[in-house]
């Protein structure tokens, strides 16, 4: 099947090697493989729009922005103007569907590069195909740890892995512990059962012993569910002080509701992003949205120490009406780093842009992310991003750790459901 594939691409590229070269100079075509219906439509809907800003940007500037790559809006100079075309593709949040969906995109609309895919499982197969074809994948969200364990030479991640972020959570409660006196107490958590998920909760396990954590139950639940009435009368049950959880926006949304139905609160939410970052988490719940604590990429109050935060949300916001979270700054980052290294390589050519994308190196003073930069190792991984955990107070995230970045002290415990105003 390798085979079979890599030589319907090449031919391809070679029979239409004359019109992709007049094209060049015109449109770089790049795919782009997200949720755009199904359950995780709302979030693929603001990943489309960060993608399309991101875009715009690149073709026609950003007044204002000039230490934005790109701001001067001349499409990619070293292929003499050349503006960016995205092909989106609609995943479903289906591991099939993304990998179809990701060969269509090669083999019938010649796109030059892939970026997608939002959830990890479709991340997965997608990236498969396109390291078959021998295509640039660049994958700016999934975080599942595996995926940069592959031995694949075409993908390339500029999150950081949930190796990372949950190693983020849990020094956080051990400094939470030592700075202000709070303990986590009995420990549970709730992970959807996708790639994720089930890579989160191996990994939580892990270190719930390491850090001397009770960790005295771990539940996992269908991504696609559409109730959790079970799962949470056995969280209940348990009785946590703390609990972690990894869900996308659907089941985030329809957990917090569940807990409140069946009268279950714990003292904290410690969630893994996702579902809980997701515009539609806050203005779906409303107050019920208050106190979660997640961990984050993203915050607007760092604009503080890095004036394109504030610059491009600005420009984000003006046009869709809300703010970036974690998820769509990192999808708009992500194709700007594409956009870099296809304009580094001067060319169209697949492995002219592999080949820069591994020599990418872009500084932190240039992205909107509060990363120390962009630059992959061998196995693809950005080295230099990192994370933050931010709160939920008055319909906003606010970070609070690491504490030497927070924007405001820790509220724990979270009020109990008929205690907020």
């Amino acid at each position: 099947m390798q085979g079979s594939l890599k030589s319907r691409v090449a031919a391809v590229l070679a029979g239409s090697c004359i019109a992709i070269a007049a094209q060049a100079q015109q449109e770089v075509r790049i795919g782009v493989i997200y949720p755009l219906s199904g359950p995780g439509a709302a979030v693929g809907a603001e990943l489309r729009n960060a993608l399309e800003l991101a875009a715009d940007i690149v073709n026609n500037g950003a007044a204002g922005v000039p230490e934005l790559p790109f701001s001067a809006g001349k499409g990619l100079p070293n292929l003499k103007g050349a503006k960016i075309k995205l092909v989106f593709a609609d995943h479903q949040a289906s591991p099939q569907t993304g990998a179809s969906e990701a060969e269509r995109l090669i083999t019938q609309e010649k796109v030059v590069a892939l970026v997608g895919a939002y959830n990890s499982a479709v991340t997965a197969t997608a990236s498969q195909v396109a390291e078959r074809a021998g295509i640039p994948f660049l994958n700016p969200e999934s975080s599942s740890t595996s995926l940069t364990q592959r031995n694949f030479k075409w993908f390339f991640r500029i999150t950081p892995n949930d190796d990372l972020f949950v190693h983020n959570a849990f020094e956080f409660l051990k400094e939470l512990e030592a700075r202000k006196g709070i303990k986590p107490g009995v420990v549970a958590s709730l992970n959807e059962n996708g790639l994720w998920g089930t890579e989160t909760t191996k990994l939580q396990t892990k270190l719930a012993a390491e850090y001397k954590l009770n960790l005295v139950k771990q539940i996992a639940y269908p991504a696609k569910t559409t109730q959790l009435t079970s799962e949470v009368q056995t969280l209940k049950a348990a009785n946590p002080n703390l609990v972690l959880q990894s869900s996308y926006t659907a089941d985030a949304i329809l957990s917090m509701k569940s807990y409140k139905e069946l009268g279950f609160l714990p003292d904290m939410i410690l969630a893994n992003n996702a579902g809980f970052t997701d515009t539609d988490f806050v203005k779906t719940l409303g107050k019920d949205a208050e106190y979660v604590i997640t961990r984050e990429v993203w915050a607007l109050d760092l604009a503080t120490r890095n004036p394109l935060i504030k610059q491009v949300n600005d420009l984000y916001s003006s046009r869709y009406k809300v703010n970036f979270t974690g998820n769509s700054s990192r999808t708009f980052t992500g194709l700007m780093v594409m956009a870099d290294a296809i304009n580094r390589a001067g060319s169209t050519d697949p492995e002219a842009i592999r080949k820069a994308l591994v020599a990418t190196d872009i500084p932190g003073s240039k992205l909107i992310m509060p990363w120390k930069g962009v630059k992959f190792d061998a196995t693809g991984q950005n080295t230099l991003g990192q994370g933050i955990l931010a709160q939920i107070v008055d319909g906003k995230y606010n970070t609070v750790w690491p504490f030497d970045l927070a924007a405001r002290d820790v509220v724990w415990p979270m009020p109990k459901w008929d205690q907020r105003k």
